[in-house]
């Protein structure tokens, strides 16, 4: 079987994330994840925090606390909040670690060694109410390519135009909210990315598997405009990966520290060091060395559209800018936005709902179901609560709950808690398997191809199938007059609530462990030999009754709920 190493984008540390942040890369790369492992592939699955740069530090300002110990702080709380929805992490690290530290600066001297960094004199923003210089990120103000009012000095959040702060009209520090900007001469690092386009235009040519979205935004900034361009790899930060030649001091550069969009693509490489140096795995650089044996390994990546540029341009540049055998992202799948009730989603102005608040109204695998089968994948999907509610009544309560629970208790009141031996399957149980195999078939088409939506739509006719089957064969009608008929049709119902289990597992798995330990079954496996697997249980063997997998949401929760976030999270 293929490796895999599969990373989402790792989270900024400024605050609790909330639902489109997780539809937009870790839940995806969760599900994929949890696929891979139940067909038997090794899979390594890495994510962190984003720790250093202005949100960081304006985040543990605002809290009024030291920046290392808020981001030590805020990194325990997004690990819980990411276990509460079962993503499944080999290792959740984090961009402040000192491997990560020592990595970039490696990447950093040789990047220097391949003429790859130069010295740039520039103006920058200078606060003098602040008393110092003001990185892009702390500079706020009116975007000139849209008029969004609170656009920020490196990139507006509503038309997505990439800016430098002496762009902005009406600037203003977002430390004080002075106006008392100039700009002064300071020296900086920069990536010559240009240098590179051909070499990067080849690359991301050659991926012709990639999802169009991916693509698209990576040639836009390859081609329009001026093209692309060399980037400014630090900042005049204290918080940060302090800017050094590898060991050894960069002359000029005292104070300074790299910019976060440099060394946080770095820490997906530092983050199987940490796991290594955890005790939760070893060998971290034959995942991510080709000279080590990384060459069988498929690496994926999953992101939001407004993180594709770094990773299809910058994070590459380094990779290959060093000459060092690193190992190259083979695909990124791509999401566009969800947004929230005719709004945005927004961590920083606290719009919408947040993954802590999820967690306290609904069960993690409620909200896994919605966001997946309605991931953004083609276009922006909305959330809506009349959507939600339909949704999740529908597919959760109505077509797999409302299945398992019918049979089972049919099952008990009419036979026992243990499945009926008697009768024999007859042509609607045989169309059944040969339509389960077909089904099966396609869903695994659909996970392997990573089409969230559409295996979600697959999982969800293949449950449908269940009680399609139960509705048209009728066997509390059947039992009246052909008991041992209607034993048989039993007998092939429960058997595929451990199928549905295991197919289900990497969108509900919380829900799909339920179904396995009410049947009593450990040690299901994917269900490759479809027939097989529906005779998984055998007659005589014991089960019980689930308890119920997913309660309807009501009118009055729904309206309650919809009230209750159309306000700004405080």
């Amino acid at each position: 079987m293929t490796r895999h190493l599969i990373t989402s984008a790792i989270p900024y540390i400024n605050g609790i994330k909330h639902l489109g942040n997780l539809v937009g890369s870790q839940l995806p790369a969760d599900l994929y994840a949890r696929y891979l492992r139940a067909r038997g592939n090794e899979v390594l699955f890495l994510c962190a925090t984003d720790e250093h740069g202005t949100p960081a530090e304006l985040a543990a300002a605002k809290a009024g606390k030291p920046v290392d110990e808020y981001c030590a702080e805020m990194h325990g709380v997004q690990a819980r909040i990411a276990e509460g929805f079962g993503l499944s992490f080999d290792h959740f690290g984090r961009s402040s670690s000192a491997q990560n530290r020592k990595l970039t600066q490696a990447f950093a001297a040789a990047l220097y060694e391949e003429g790859l960094i130069e010295e740039v004199e520039q103006r920058q923003i200078y606060s003098q109410t602040d008393g110092r210089f003001l990185p892009d990120r702390y500079v706020e103000g009116t975007c000139p390519n849209c008029g969004f009012e609170d656009a920020r000095g490196d990139q507006c959040d509503n038309c997505t135009k990439q800016l430098d702060p002496e762009d902005l009209i009406n600037p203003r520090s977002t430390v004080s909210g002075a106006t008392d900007l100039e700009t002064r001469e300071t020296k900086h690092l920069f990536l010559k990315q240009s240098t590179m386009k051909d070499r990067l235009s080849d690359w991301i040519d050659s991926k012709t598997d990639w999802p169009v979205l991916t693509t698209s935004i990576a040639k836009k900034w390859l081609h329009d405009g001026d093209g692309l361009q060399d980037r400014g790899i630090t900042r005049d930060l204290s918080w940060g990966v302090p800017v050094k030649r590898g060991d050894e001091d960069w002359p000029g550069m005292e104070g300074k520290v790299f910019y976060v969009w440099f060394d946080a693509p770095i820490e997906y490489i530092a983050c199987a060091q940490e796991w290594v140096d955890a005790g939760k795995g070893s060998d971290w650089e034959s995942w991510w060395r080709t000279d080590k044996g990384a060459d069988d390994v498929r690496y994926t990546q999953f992101m939001g559209k407004d993180n594709v540029p770094f990773h299809t341009l910058s994070f590459p540049a380094t990779i290959m800018g060093s000459n060092q055998p690193w190992k190259l992202v083979d695909y990124i799948k791509s999401f566009n936005y969800l947004t929230y009730d005719g709004g945005q989603f927004s961590t920083s102005r606290g719009r919408g709902v947040f993954m802590d608040q999820a967690l306290e109204i609904l069960p993690a695998d409620t909200w896994r179901w919605w966001l997946l089968s309605h991931a953004p994948e083609t276009s922006d999907a909305e959330f809506t609560w009349e959507n939600f509610q339909a949704s999740v009544n529908k597919d959760l309560a109505d077509v797999l709950g409302n299945f398992i629970s019918r049979i089972t208790k049919f099952c008990r009141s009419k036979f026992s808690e243990a499945v009926p031996e008697a009768g024999e399957y007859g042509p609607a149980e045989h169309a059944l398997i040969a339509d389960l195999t077909e089904r099966v078939a396609r869903y695994e088409t659909a996970m392997d191809a990573m089409e969230v939506r559409k295996s979600a739509a697959e999982l969800r006719a293949i449950w449908a199938a269940g009680n399609e089957y139960l509705q048209a064969e009728a066997p509390w009608t059947t039992f009246k007059t052909d008991p041992d008929k209607a034993a048989a049709q039993v007998r092939l119902a429960l058997n595929l609530i451990p199928l549905y289990a295991v197919l289900s597992a990497p969108f509900i798995p919380d829900a799909a462990q339920k179904m396995l330990t009410g049947m009593k079954v450990s040690d299901a496996g994917w269900p490759d030999d479809v027939p097989a697997a529906l005779a998984q249980l055998a007659p005589g063997h014991v089960f019980e009754v689930p308890e119920v997998l997913f309660s309807k949401i009501t009118d009055e929760q729904r309206e309650e709920w919809a009230e209750k976030f159309a306000g700004k999270r405080t």
